[in-house]
């Protein structure tokens, strides 16, 4: 079986966000990036399956500038086999990475696609959903546990009123959520190894995909801050401000 896993490139979790003076983005320069966590998450569960023996190759293929090729890097250092980077500028709308993706499938036939249940800088979570479409293939969303059989996956998924468990066949489009498992760290000589390994290269004019934008973003701006919460004497107070000032009861 071969997998295929998506990756991308964000800024990491542990940055606080500024937005840019003339309201057009956020700030990226100068700012610490990472590997999207629930596509770490991905990554970590094809090498599981690798490990188990139910799968013969893992290739990382992410879209976007030429420093995203770093995340590939990252995939090929935890043990995946070879890498893809589809090199793209600007913002890239979930659509256009699903149809980028649907070429690479069509290029490499892999029996699964593995890549996070949603990117923690746009959250969206519309891709893995959009390519199983393109492609016609089953899905399972929000995965937490993922068993494969035969021609067949098991997986459990996280949903509002719990777990869920469902069977589909491959190939398939899995999306991982944080909780199906806990990536590892790469080795300082896997990580040396990795420098080694092969990363295509490929444009979006190469694969025939248009990425201009469909959305145009006016503006960016920050949350309105919350006003300092207050506090109260006794029960009786807190009733006559739910009632006279928020006018909630």
């Amino acid at each position: 079986m071969k997998i295929l896993v998506a990756v991308k490139r964000v800024i990491d979790y542990n940055v606080q966000i500024r937005v840019k003076e003339d309201e057009s983005g956020v700030v990226t320069d100068n700012v610490k990036m990472s590997t999207n966590p629930p596509d770490d998450n991905a990554v970590e569960e094809a090498v599981k399956i690798k490990e188990s023996g139910k799968a013969t190759e893992i290739i990382a293929v992410t879209i976007g500038e030429e420093k995203a090729q770093e995340t590939v890097r990252k995939a090929l250092a935890v043990g995946a086999d070879r890498g893809i980077h589809v090199k793209a500028d600007g913002i890239l709308e979930p659509l256009m990475v699903s149809k980028l993706l649907q070429k690479i499938v069509d290029k490499e036939k892999p029996d699964l696609v593995l890549m996070g249940k949603q990117a923690i800088d746009d959250d969206c979570n519309q891709t893995g959903q959009m390519l199983s479409a393109l492609l016609n293939w089953p899905q399972a969303t929000f995965a937490s546990k993922i068993d494969v059989k035969d021609n067949k996956l098991e997986v459990v998924r996280e949903v509002d009123e719990g777990l869920e468990t469902i069977e589909i066949n491959l190939p398939a489009v899995v999306t991982c959520d944080l909780r199906l498992n806990e990536p590892r760290y790469a080795s300082l000589p896997n990580i040396m190894k990795a420098k080694k390994k092969t990363i295509d290269l490929l444009s979006a004019s190469d694969l025939g995909v248009d990425i201009s934008p469909r959305i145009q973003q006016i503006k960016v701006e920050e949350p309105p801050k919350r006003k300092a919460g207050i506090k109260v004497a006794n029960v009786a107070e807190l009733v006559q401000k739910l009632k006279n000032e928020a006018k909630v009861i």
